[in-house]
């Protein structure tokens, strides 16, 4: 029995992992993550060969976009992100978080195309390819609402000048 024990945690150990990248939405699984993030991989992503989007509610209540991959020499630099018929340039930037670049800029449109898209593609625009670049978009609606459902905006700490005298 007390073998078991350290096999049962080594096998399940595995699997997490293994998961943390696999194909379509979910909530990430990165340490730490819990339910503020959302992350889709491409078709046939695994553990090893990954290619992934994440849409994490960051520690100031911003949105934040990150790209997060498999690929050989990081993620900062150029992409290109096609959503449907679609396409964004954008620039990714390392940071503090678990995934590997921040994308710079506003980002609420490209947010509104993978909440409403079928599909996305990923490609680096300069550096190594990517392996796998098609993101399903299906359910991605559903877990990035629920992901970013505590980054709603917040009710202004004082009400406005004029807001005060009303309520008398």
């Amino acid at each position: 029995m007390r073998r078991a024990l350290p096999v049962a945690v080594v096998i399940s150990a595995l699997a997490f992992r293994a998961a943390a990248q696999e194909a379509g939405w979910h909530y990430s699984p990165q340490g730490g993550e819990g339910d503020r993030a959302a992350l889709g991989c491409a078709y046939g992503s695994d553990s090893l060969t990954f290619t992934c989007i994440a849409v994490r509610c960051e520690d100031d209540f911003t949105v934040g976009l990150h790209i997060h991959t498999s690929r050989p020499g990081g993620d900062e630099g150029r992409w290109r992100l096609d959503i449907d018929k679609d396409s964004h340039q954008i620039a990714a930037s390392p940071d503090g978080s678990p995934y590997h670049a921040r994308v710079e800029g506003n980002v609420d449109p490209i947010l509104d195309g993978l909440r409403n898209g079928a599909v996305a593609y990923l490609d680096p625009l300069e550096g190594a390819q990517v392996s796998r670049n098609g993101i399903s978009l299906s359910g991605s609606l559903y877990v990035i609402n629920q992901a970013l459902f505590f980054c709603a905006p917040k009710v202004p700490a004082e009400p406005a000048a004029g807001a005060a005298q009303a309520i008398r």
